[in-house]
């Protein structure tokens, strides 16, 4: 059961790492986010993909925990609501596709708001520190 918080916390923040990564500095994402509406997108997905970075890292190694779970709730609030805004489209499917997208990202916010309230757990750089 000590290795549980850990294994959360990688399997939670490995999709903001990957998205992150391979999809929020390429310009297939600035354009979408620009059709989406997303005021200077050129400026604010790679900015979005900083956070999605920097905060998986911080939940995943532990380090700054809390800190980290909250650069991934700044990113995921905005995201979740512009991106993934189902009750505009008109398009049963893609309205589907949007509402399940946005329902996975309630999903994310809760595990994230878990780890900004209690923190990263036994096996940690946070817990590590503070023995």
């Amino acid at each position: 059961m000590r290795y549980f918080p850990l294994l959360g916390r990688v399997l939670l923040c490995l999709l903001f790492l990957v998205s992150g990564i391979t999809f929020h500095f390429t310009s297939d994402a600035i354009q979408y986010a620009e059709a989406q509406g997303v005021p200077a997108a050129s400026l604010l997905v790679p900015l979005s993909g900083v956070l999605a970075i920097v905060g998986a890292l911080s939940v995943m190694l532990g380090y700054r925990a809390k800190l980290g779970a909250w650069l991934l709730v700044i990113f995921l609030v905005p995201v979740t609501l512009m991106m993934h805004n189902f009750w505009a489209i008109a398009d049963p499917m893609q309205r589907q596709v949007q509402m399940i997208m946005f329902m996975k990202n309630l999903g994310l916010l809760g595990g994230v708001l878990l780890i900004a309230y209690w923190g990263a757990g036994p096996i940690s750089m946070d817990n590590r520190q503070s023995q």
